[in-house]
């Protein structure tokens, strides 16, 4: 099987960054990076809240928020109306499950590769009321209908209150059927809660598309908004029933509004968010998520033949786009959190280069991404030195 040949590079997407460029940025799906445009937008909007404090705070900014949120709505294909500004896909969680209304003895369904805050979170709400949670295994190569039909047998009408799935997964970097999932779910009665924090400029469709009760995504990592930028996304029955984690001056106007204001917060990032989506458009989305999910494929392929992992066994993400690859790494390497936040810090320290780690099933798996700002040549020197690295253990 010959090795996928990487993309072109889009001419000057390097030079929109600010990146240390000692360093291989190859994970962009943990905090995005922010391009130098969008970061100075959001520097005049600081500026301009420093000059005259009073005036920013209190003269139009909700209008200007609702501004910002028909915008990031539009471009995600879901309704302005249903979709509130907040820091990040995590809280959108939080937000969504402390509203529910989980009673004792109630169920949160999830599946094995959730991200692990969201895991914390869910198990915070089940101690503070009584609910429990059990997670689902699916298994790395599923296929989109064993999927569907692993989360079909693990319904449990009456019980399951609430199923949690991810569009995108972290650790596995899946991408799952969240839109069967979300009808077979709907035929059981049971309410879903997507996590999309990778789907916000890497996946096409639209949050209209999934159909789900509750969607949370972050636009800080593949739309190239500033940090602290994500949506949730309720569907009309539920909008009623939201609260904000922190109760404010808009409590009175409800979902979305009173979700979004927390008084003295930073608003910048959301209110520069737009200039990201700007910057994503001018270099054309189609070429962009192209370039990204080739140059990741082309990654993963390098970095699994240095480490002698045959290309059968190469996990596929499970559809096109998606800007993230896994690899193996040896057996009882990496095998758990502790490990993998040390081996990740080992290859940062010691080969200038930045990748996820993490543990997933009793197998230790590195995550790459693939960025306007990568090169072929960044895969292939961490190629050719991590197995030494590796060896050292």
């Amino acid at each position: 099987m010959s090795v996928p040949q990487p993309p072109d590079p889009i001419p000057g997407a390097r030079l929109l960054f600010s990146l240390d460029p000692a360093v291989s940025h190859l994970n962009h799906g943990s905090f995005g990076a922010v391009p130098i445009g969008v970061q100075r937008a959001q520097q005049r909007l600081r500026d301009e809240t420093e000059a005259n404090p009073l005036r920013f705070f209190t003269l139009g900014l909700t209008d200007r928020l609702a501004h910002t949120r028909r915008h990031l709505a539009t471009f995600l294909g879901a309704d302005p109306d249903g979709t509130a500004l907040v820091p990040n896909a995590t809280t959108g969680v939080a937000v969504v499950l402390q509203s529910f209304g989980l009673r004792p003895g109630d169920e949160v369904l999830t599946t094995d590769h959730g991200y692990g805050a969201v895991d914390l979170s869910i198990a915070r709400e089940c101690r503070r009321t009584g609910a429990v949670t059990r997670a689902l295994r699916v298994p790395l190569s599923a296929t989109d209908e064993e999927v569907v039909q692993i989360v079909r047998s693990g319904l449990r009408p009456g019980r399951t209150r609430l199923l949690v799935v991810d569009q995108l997964t972290s650790p596995t970097a899946r991408l799952l059927p969240v839109a069967a999932v979300v009808a077979v779910a709907r035929e059981h009665g049971v309410p879903v809660l997507v996590d999309a924090a990778h789907a916000p400029g890497m996946l096409p469709g639209t949050v209209a598309g999934v159909g789900a009760d509750f969607w949370v995504g972050n636009l800080h990592k593949w739309a190239y908004a500033p940090r602290g930028t994500a949506v949730l996304v309720v569907a009309e029955p539920w909008r009623q029933r939201i609260e904000p984690l922190v109760v404010s001056w808009e409590q009175e106007s409800g979902f979305p509004g009173h979700v979004e204001w927390q008084a003295t917060t930073d608003y910048t990032a959301w209110l520069a968010a737009p200039v990201g989506l700007f910057t994503l458009r001018s270099l054309g989305l189609d070429r962009v998520r192209a370039h990204n999910a080739a140059l990741a494929a082309y990654g993963q392929r390098v970095l699994g033949d240095a480490l002698g992992v045959p290309p059968t066994e190469l996990p596929d993400p499970g559809g096109p786009g998606v800007a993230m690859r896994i690899v193996p790494l040896p057996p009882g390497v990496a095998t758990d959190l502790e490990a993998a936040r040390a081996l990740r810090a080992r290859i940062a320290a010691r080969l200038a280069t930045e990748v996820s780690v993490a543990g997933w099933a009793g197998r230790g798996w590195l995550r790459v991404c693939g960025q306007v700002y990568n090169t072929a040549d960044e895969y292939e020197r961490l190629a050719a030195r991590l197995p030494a690295l590796l060896a050292e253990r």
